[in-house]
């Protein structure tokens, strides 16, 4: 099946490591599920980074996108995205321009401005150095100037990152306008975490294109990502009770409790009181439950009012062959 739709769908994979199960077997249902997405016609697979979270296995987005590329012909592959407050440019650089060489025209570099973690880990990951969101810029240029063998400006590099293949598309992603602008003002892609703050994606998705200028080294014309957690199933019963795994995830994830991806049935189990009711409704704002037509008939309005060029989906269920079901039925629906 090859999708005919006009607008792209994509993957943003976070590899759910399921309850019962293991991050080894989580890693491999990575691989099942980019070989499956890219035979249903879906455009990129990008893979988060997250850290000190025992749910999730993708600590390290650049070791798993070249499996992912490996195990795959056609989908571009990237990172959505490297924390890049985690990191010396230097060494995103480095793989990412290693990754390029193994893959070329394959490969894109999704950067993100905040750790993705609790400051401890945050502090472990860097030790040290300014971990301030805002340094994004200044971050951005270092990784720039270090990129490839050439002079910058007619100034001789003295440190630049090897191998010498070029640096792949760069998109910033983010959940409010500051990354939107940023992303603009260079020239670069942009994607936004509508599952993490809904409320202000048509204005960040607005203000990237009407302030994008284009760069030598970026892109031509904008390139707006809409990031959508998702969950659908053959029916809209169906598709609630897997996103009741997913619903308890996000209700203690803040509270300090790192769990395993719950099973349905555990999850269902779970003594709630009143208030993790309120709270789980507002969760509920961040992700699209149904059938095929109810979940393709918002991701369709959230997009044109977004005017979204592209629409990345990642889904978290506890059953490995139900989230492999969500993207097929989507990708069907798309094609109708």
């Amino acid at each position: 099946m090859t999708s005919t739709t006009a607008l792209p769908l994509s993957v943003l994979d976070l590899v759910p490591v399921p309850a019962g199960s293991t991050p080894s077997t989580a890693l491999y249902n990575t691989l099942d599920l980019a070989r499956r997405v890219e035979a249903l016609g879906y455009h990129r697979y990008w893979l988060a980074e997250h850290h000190n979270m025992p749910g999730i296995a993708s600590s390290s987005p650049e070791i798993v996108i070249s499996q992912v590329a490996r195990e795959t012909s056609r989908l571009r592959v990237g990172s959505g995205g490297v924390m890049l407050p985690n990191h010396a440019p230097l060494k995103v650089a480095e793989s990412f321009q290693t990754l390029e060489a193994l893959f070329p025209g394959r490969i894109d570099l999704g950067i993100g401005r905040a750790p993705g973690t609790d400051p401890r880990t945050a502090l472990a990951l860097r030790r040290g150095g300014d971990l301030k969101a805002d340094a994004l810029p200044d971050m951005l240029n270092e990784l720039f100037a270090l990129a490839g063998p050439g002079p910058v400006d007619g100034t001789p590099r003295y440190v630049s990152a090897y191998p010498a293949a070029p640096l792949p598309p760069v998109y910033l992603l983010g959940s409010s306008d500051f990354s939107a602008r940023v992303a603009a003002e260079r020239g670069l892609g942009f994607a936004f975490a509508h599952h993490i703050s809904p409320e202000p994606a048509v204005s960040s998705m607005y203000a990237y294109r009407e302030e994008f200028k284009p760069s030598a080294g970026g892109f031509s014309e904008p390139h707006a990502i809409l990031t959508l957690s998702v969950i659908c199933a053959d029916t809209a019963d169906e598709a609630e009770r897997l996103a009741s795994s997913a619903a308890l995830v996000m209700l203690l994830l803040p509270r300090g409790k790192r769990i395993l991806i719950p099973s349905p049935e555990e999850a269902l189990a779970y003594p709630y009181n009143e208030y993790d009711i309120e709270e789980m409704a507002r969760n509920r704002t961040r992700v699209i439950v149904g059938d095929p037509s109810t979940v393709w008939s918002t991701i369709q309005g959230l997009a044109e009012r977004s005017r979204a060029d592209e629409v990345m989906i990642t889904t978290i269920v506890h059953d490995h062959a139900a989230r492999a079901r969500s993207y097929e039925l989507i990708a069907t629906e798309a094609e109708k």
